[in-house]
This record gives C-alpha cells, sequence and structure tokens, in this order.
C-alpha cells in the first residue's frame, strides 16, 4: 500500500542547535538525571506518530546505524510493529556494545534483514536512522549505495543521512526525504540549502528536554523571526525626526534602484527620506517619483552638515568606483549608520577592512565572493568572520537568508519565497534596513527584521500563487504594511 502524506506542522521555537550543541544539551539533561534510554525512547516513539500520522500502513523498512540515531530507529520499529504495521531492520553495523542504543536493539523481536537492495524492494516506507546531523565524513560504501537505491518515500531521523546539521552541507550524498523528525530544537541545516531542500517536511518533536539547557548550551543561532526583535512604534509626543532621517545618494545609471530603496525605507516607518542625486538630471528625475520624497541635487556629502541625517544607504544604483568607496568612508567618518549594498560593496572588491565602520551589509553571494572570498560550505561561518572583520551586521542573500553580528549571533530567515529572485528586489531589503535602522533599531535588530518584513511581503504579495510565480520588486511595496502588521501579531507577547 503506497503511502500517503498529510498536512505539514511548521516547528516555531527560535533557537537553532549545531550538532555540538545539542550533544551538550543531551548530556546536561541526563547528568541532571534524565536518562538517555528515556529520551531514545521518546525520540523513537515521536518517528513512530510522525509516520503513522501521515502515512497509510505499508511494509517498513528501518535503516539503522550503529550509533544513537540507529537507536531511535530500533524504537520506531518496535511500536510501528506494535501499531501493526509490517516492520523490517536491517542494520548497517550492530549497536556499540552497552549504549542505549544496543539496548533498543535488544529490545527489538521483529526480523533482521541484510542490509542489501533486495529488502529495499520489498518497502513501501523507509526510515533512514543511519547517521545523525553531526555526521562529519562523507557518505560512502554500502549506506550510499542503498540511500540511492530508494524509490519510496523515505523518513529521515534527525536529518537525512549524508547532510550536515551544522551546515546544511551535503557529504558525498544525501537522500531525498518526504519527512524529517528531529527533536528538540531544529539544527541550522533544517534551514540550510542544500539540506533543508532534502528534508522534505520538519517535524519538531518534544522529546521531554528540559528547556532550562539552553542556559548552559547558549546557542548563538536562531531562526529568524519576530520573537527575535520588536518593531519601532509610534508615541503621541513623536515627531518626523524622532524616526530618523534616511538619506540614500543615486546614480544616473540605475536611478530606479535607489527610488526603490527609498520607498521601502518610507513603509519601513523612516521619518523621512531623502533621494541624494549625484547630477542635476537625476535630481529632476528623481523629483518625478512620490511626492513625500525629499530630493537633494549634487554633492550628496554637502548633506553631512546636517547631523539629523542619521542614517544613510549607500550602493544601490550606484557605479563601482573608488568614488562610491570614498564617499562611503566619508559617510561612516561622520558618524553616520550606513547600510551598505550593491555598488558600495563592489567597489570594496578584496578590501573587507574598507567597510569597516558601516552598520550593516547587505551582500549577494557574488558580491560577498568578490569582498571576502568565495564563502565555501559553511557559509555561516563565513558570514560570521566577515562580520567580526568589518565589525558590521552582515545580510549573506539568498532564500536561506543568514544575519549574522560581529559578536557571533546568527540569525538564519526561512521565508523569503524563490519568487524574490528578482532584479530590485535586493533594493527593497536595503531599503528595509535603512528605514529601521534610521529609528534607531539596533543594527542585528534591523538587518533581521528587515530580511522577514522582506519575504513576509513577497508571500503577501504571491497570494494564491505558488512561491516561484514571477513577481517584480514593485509588487512587494504595496505588502510592507501588512507585513508588518502580521510580524505585530506573531510577536509572543512578553
Amino acid at each position: 500500500m503506497t503511502p500517503r502524506p498529510l498536512s505539514p506542522k511548521l516547528p516555531t521555537p527560535p533557537e537553532l542547535l549545531t550538532p555540538i550543541e545539542m550533544a551538550a544539551a543531551d548530556s546536561a539533561a541526563i547528568a541532571a538525571g534524565l536518562p538517555g534510554f528515556t529520551l531514545m525512547q521518546a525520540a523513537g516513539a515521536a518517528v513512530a506518530a510522525a509516520v503513522r500520522r501521515r502515512f497509510r500502513p505499508c511494509r517498513v523498512l528501518v535503516l539503522a546505524g550503529p550509533g544513537n540515531n540507529g537507536g531511535d530507529g530500533y524504537v520506531a520499529a518496535r511500536l510501528l510493529e506494535r501499531a501493526g504495521w509490517p516492520v523490517a531492520v536491517a542494520p548497517l553495523a550492530p549497536p556499540r556494545p552497552g549504549g542505549d542504543a544496543a539496548l533498543a536493539a535488544a529490545q527489538w523481536r521483529g526480523p533482521l534483514v541484510p542490509f542489501a537492495r533486495e529488502e529495499l524492494e520489498r518497502a513501501g516506507l523507509v526510515i533512514d536512522a543511519l547517521f545523525g546531523a553531526g555526521l562529519a565524513r562523507d557518505l560512502d560504501g554500502l549506506a550510499e549505495a542503498l540511500l540511492r537505491a530508494v524509490r519510496v518515500p523515505l523518513v529521515a531521523v534527525d536529518v537525512p543521512s549524508g547532510t550536515d546539521g551544522g551546515t546544511g552541507a551535503v557529504r558525498g550524498f544525501a537522500p531525498q526525504a518526504a519527512l524529517t523528525v528531529t527533536f528538540f530544537r531544529l539544527k541550522p541545516g533544517h534551514l540550510l540549502l542544500p539540506a533543508r531542500d532534502l528534508c522534505g517536511e520538519v517535524v519538531l518533536a518534544d522529546i521531554g528536554l528540559p528547556a532550562r539547557v539552553l542556559t548552559a548550551v547558549a546557542p548563538r543561532a536562531a531562526r529568524n523571526g519576530p520573537d527575535l526583535w520588536r518593531l519601532p512604534a509610534r508615541g503621541a509626543r513623536d515627531h518626523k525626526f524622532s524616526h530618523g532621517h534616511l538619506t540614500i545618494p543615486g546614480g544616473a545609471s540605475m536611478p530606479g534602484a535607489a527610488r526603490l530603496a527609498a520607498m521601502a525605507a518610507r513603509r519601513a516607518g523612516a521619518g523621512l527620506v531623502t533621494l541624494a542625486a549625484e547630477d542635476d538630471a537625476t535630481a529632476t528625475l528623481f523629483r518625478q517619483g512620490e511626492p513625500g520624497l525629499l530630493v537633494s541635487g549634487p554633492p550628496p556629502e554637502a548633506l553631512l552638515a546636517d547631523e539629523r541625517r542619521n542614517a544613510w544607504v549607500l550602493g544601490p544604483g550606484l557605479p563601482a568606483r573608488p568614488e562610491t568607496l570614498a564617499l562611503l568612508r566619508r559617510v561612516v567618518e561622520a558618524g553616520r549608520l550606513v547600510v551598505a549594498d550593491g555598488g558600495a560593496l563592489t567597489a570594496a572588491a578584496g578590501q573587507p577592512l574598507a567597510l569597516r565602520g558601516t552598520a550593516i551589509l547587505t551582500p549577494h553571494a557574488g558580491e560577498f565572493a568578490r569582498v571576502f572570498g568565495a564563502p565555501g560550505e559553511d557559509r555561516m561561518a563565513a558570514a560570521r568572520d566577515a562580520a567580526a572583520v568589518t565589525g558590521a551586521v552582515v545580510v549573506l542573500k539568498g532564500s536561506d537568508t543568514i544575519i549574522a553580528a560581529p559578536d557571533g549571533r546568527v540569525a538564519i530567515n526561512a521565508n523569503a519565497p524563490p519568487a524574490l529572485a528578482t532584479a530590485g528586489s535586493g533594493d527593497v531589503l536595503a531599503g528595509l534596513a535603512g528605514g529601521l535602522l534610521a529609528q534607531h533599531m539596533p543594527p542585528f535588530e534591523a538587518a533581521c527584521a528587515a530580511a522577514w518584513l522582506h519575504g513576509q511581503a513577497a508571500t503577501l504579495a504571491l497570494g494564491t500563487a505558488s512561491a516561484g510565480t514571477p513577481l517584480v520588486a514593485e509588487d512587494l511595496l504595496p505588502r510592507i504594511r501588512a507585513a508588518w502588521a502580521a510580524a505585530e501579531s506573531s510577536r509572543p507577547s512578553s
């Protein structure tokens, strides 16, 4: 009988634990008196329950590794068999003697079958309980060969084997899961590509680990969302300068980029927004835009005399030339908060120290590589390193945007649909960040909020259309207000 997936349910806790941190959480709970085998039984029960909720009864093959991941698989097998499902376990290797997995294996009374393709071909559903999130080598040998041969729905325990739970990288090969069941808190790899796409539906299960173990672990990564930040509020005594004055220099070659950033900044609540044109013709063009936008003629640096211009966005539509970088340095040295994007980043190619003193950097992968070098498989570590070098919050853009602070905090933004891969989308993001920064939001929180509002606005713009349906950057602007309201309504009450 073919399994039938049921409706997904998204996990919500914000903390993300690396495999090392998850092991520390387990150890802290065990040291406090919670037996490891109790945790294993709860994990296996969560896998069995998730399978029963989402699939019709069918022949199940559990691929069991020698460690605790395999132990979870033995528990799930026993509980599924007890519920009337036909189950067999194919061990890659025996569990290590004396451990919790060996105890779980000893309680399995059902069939043990060879770790072979012939057994796979009899199954209607496969449970991948081979390796957990901390796999530190490429998947190879029999495990790789058998997982490559899977042609039925696969349920992964913790992560699909071959994926790195800390980085989202694939170690040699990893199978496509229909469902992944993980425990206590998500790992970064559940949100980072390419692993995210291989996990299928992700179910986060409570297995009895007390939340207080997070104090001992002190995780530094989180899933981005309104519980990480608070949007600026307006009071009865506020006025437009209370909410900052953002300045955005704009170039003649791509004036639309600066205009998109400015319109987004206004919708993010900046009290005043000025477009600073590099020549008189561009100033004339800018004055034909939204009536509420302020326009200033050249040179942009003359505006630094007004100290109320507390925040600047530098880069959208500006050419990648030394003059752009020189302007950025003058603005930074004048003590202003700067969001560096586009041309300002490309002008700093190979010169990361030239960006020191900026508040927020918003590179896409190509711009990041030009300034800092290729990020490699561990993009979270690369973003952290870039933030430490520059002293700025680094927003490494993508459908799994990574926001890294100089102090080591990281947020992963997971609400951006593929439709955001369109010209001008990054200019809207830079404007949102600048608008929030102008309102005295701390840089890390401003960057996180901007990324989330950006993704939410795109989701609202798509409506009932698929996430890959084309949209244009201008479609985002009318949805920012609704995205703001969604953030306010979804933030947990304090």
